[in-house]
């Protein structure tokens, strides 16, 4: 017997919920605390980022810990699965080059300046010392793995008990994308969702998946930080093609290292 999907999407419904209103909250943290600095000036700092993700990062965990109860580890899919080092290695490595193809991919369709991103880069751009410490734990390591926790450990496993692989991984990159709100920032998580959801499906955990997600958050936060962003579109061509090459290549070992899951 099938596993029921509506209890999946009921969650997903109330993570929204939960994400408006502990976002609803951290913005009157913010506002008691800078009384005299304007709602528009608040959210586009770098203080309000980090209380953005921090919101949403925690009403993520919480509507996980809510709706599996009891928590189980494995029925989660957070335990090693059949990777090994170079596989993870390959994941990562893939990982940022599929995010570095779509970046500079925005750039040369003259989409850089539209969207969420730009606000976020122009939030970490110069930031140094402690915020850029506290973006890194929070942008990077909390919103990473709290993303992956629910999307890939809680969602993805969830629709997968019940449909195909394919099914499944489609349906929760489309929820993961409808997440980040506009459609620049959306397709871009999406594409990296599929990416995430068939590395899931392939390794048979969703640690790999979190640790690509971590790491492609933490470097893009610092290298925005350090370097603000490249416009040039020669650059950005060069940046694509050469990322394109290790995307196929990391693609290609973990293709062949990894078994394809059973539908």
């Amino acid at each position: 017997m099938r596993a029921r999907v509506w209890p999946v999407f009921a969650a997903y419904l109330l993570a929204i919920a939960t994400i408006v209103l502990a976002s609803l909250a951290a913005l009157g943290a913010l506002r008691a605390a800078n009384p005299d600095v304007p709602d528009l000036e608040l959210l586009s700092g770098v203080t309000g980022l980090i209380a953005g993700a921090l919101a949403s990062s925690t009403a993520l965990i919480l509507t996980v810990a809510l709706v599996s109860q009891p928590f189980d580890a494995v029925a989660l899919r957070l335990v090693p699965g059949g990777e090994r080092g170079i596989d993870l290695a390959a994941a990562v490595f893939g990982m940022l080059a599929l995010g570095q193809m779509l970046d500079s991919l925005a750039m040369l369709m003259d989409l850089g300046g539209t969207g969420s991103m730009p606000m976020i880069r122009r939030a970490l751009a110069g930031v140094q010392g402690a915020d850029l410490f506290g973006a890194v734990m929070v942008l990077g390591v909390m919103a990473g793995g709290a993303e992956e926790l629910f999307f890939r450990g809680y969602m993805q496993t969830r629709l997968r008990a019940a449909w195909p692989p394919a099914a499944a991984v489609v349906v929760t990159s489309a929820a993961f994308g409808l997440l980040h709100m506009e459609w620049v920032h959306a397709s871009m998580a999406f594409v990296l969702g599929l990416y995430l959801g068939v590395l899931t499906e392939r390794t048979g955990s969703a640690l790999p998946a979190m640790v690509c997600h971590v790491v492609n958050n933490s470097l893009f936060t610092v290298l925005t930080a350090i370097t603000g962003t490249l416009e040039g579109r020669r650059a950005n061509a060069l940046l694509f093609g050469i990322s394109a090459l290790i995307f196929i290549a990391c693609a290609g070992l973990l293709r062949h290292r990894l078994p394809r899951t059973s539908a």
